[in-house]
């Protein structure tokens, strides 16, 4: 079978594997938000303000964002469902400590307020980023400038809400209700989550992608038709996330000095992508290789089981975050995740258990590591050491 014939059919399955279990992801993480709703919607909206926006168009709204398939169509699409439980609303990137400017919606044009720097060092911005929650607040309090080039709500109610990805603020959410007043803050914060969600989700199903591709192993080129192969790249670190803001470089910036110790990642709203880190930490810092002295081919395959024993694990730790917490407090973390914990751990020994990665115990070490936080008490008496 040609290399190219098994490519398409390799692609084939897996794009129907995803279209099977994509409505089912999307159905989990409507039923997950909606659980973090308020227990009763306001009975009437603010003074002149319509009237509240219903739950089934807030399911819809979710609904809406979910359809997004990249990162930039999902958080484009957060700015215009966002735009109706708020009448003026702007994304503004986190690099550094630092935000952007990307794009708003009922502040002019969409790129208004592109390039734009918000201060981070007071007010319910700087709240939002350093305790990664809700900001409510008054006008008053917010910067400056940018009440001085966007002006503010006729009732000065604001609220800044951070979107978190991979533990780590991407970028925060302004909005307020502009000259009607209407500002949802509770649905706001749940549209906040479900895009949050929803991109770590499509970054398993691209790390999904990539780990089914590398499975494949291309037929050796014939020696007569095909010229010499060219040698591989050497393994790049995998990271969770494109950049869906490659393009947007802020005007204000000015080059940066020679880095300091220990910088900070520098991507943008994907920054947070946890390889992503560690390739940024590895280029400052270089580390030995700890398959240095294996060959090629035994050295990429254990880094492919580390990569599968992370995608693995980040895949529990993802869909049950609230066991994660309890497991950690109560120290019998394994006893709550032991049917996703056994589950992936026999999907990886079929993978792997039978190759040279398998005295690594990378899904082991993973477990211990992202799920108990290298604290090997918390996962209990039970699990299996």
């Amino acid at each position: 079978m040609a290399e190219k014939d098994l490519q398409q059919i390799v692609e084939h399955a897996v794009a129907q594997v995803l279209e099977r279990q994509l409505p089912k992801l999307q159905a989990e993480l409507v039923e997950r938000v909606l659980a973090e709703l308020p227990a009763t919607l306001p009975a009437a909206a603010p003074t002149g303000a319509s009237s509240p926006v219903s739950n089934t168009n807030l399911v819809q709204a979710v609904a809406t964002i979910h359809g997004g398939s990249t990162q930039k169509e999902i958080l484009r699409a957060l700015l215009e469902v966002g735009n109706a439980y708020g009448s003026r609303v702007a994304l503004f990137v986190v690099k550094g400590g630092a935000a952007t400017g990307w794009q708003s919606r009922g502040l002019g044009d969409d790129d208004a307020i592109k390039d734009f720097p918000l201060d981070m060092t007071s007010g319910p911005a700087a709240y939002a980023y350093q305790n990664r929650i809700a900001a409510p607040a008054n006008i008053a309090e917010m910067d400056r400038r940018f009440v001085k080039q966007f002006g503010g709500p006729e009732n000065e109610q604001i609220i800044v809400l951070p979107l978190v990805l991979k533990d780590k603020v991407a970028a925060l959410l302004y909005a307020d209700g502009g000259a009607e007043g209407a500002l949802d803050g509770p649905s706001l914060e749940v549209l906040v989550m479900s895009t949050s969600a929803w991109l770590e989700v499509a970054s398993l199903r691209k790390q999904t992608q990539r780990e089914v591709s590398d499975t494949v192993q291309p037929m050796p080129p014939m020696p007569a038709m095909e010229p010499p192969p060219v040698a591989a790249a050497p393994p790049q670190a995998v990271s969770s996330f494109s950049d869906p803001f490659a393009a947007h470089t802020p005007k204000h910036t000015a080059p940066k000095p020679v880095p300091e110790p220990e910088p900070e990642p520098a991507a943008e709203v994907v920054e947070v992508a946890s390889h992503a880190a560690s390739a940024s930490a590895a280029a400052s810092a270089p580390a030995a290789d700890p398959f240095a002295g294996m060959s090629a081919e035994d050295a990429d395959t254990h880094r492919k089981a580390q990569r599968f024993a992370r995608l693995l694990v980040d895949e529990i730790k993802l869909y049950n975050q609230a066991k994660v917490a309890e497991g950690r407090r109560n120290k019998d973390l394994y006893d709550r995740l032991k049917e996703d914990i056994d589950k992936s751990r026999s999907t990886f020994q079929k993978r792997y258990g039978s190759t040279v990665a398998a005295s690594g115990d990378y899904f082991q070490r993973e477990v211990v590591r992202s799920l108990a936080e290298d604290d090997l008490s918390v996962m209990g008496a039970n699990f299996r050491k």
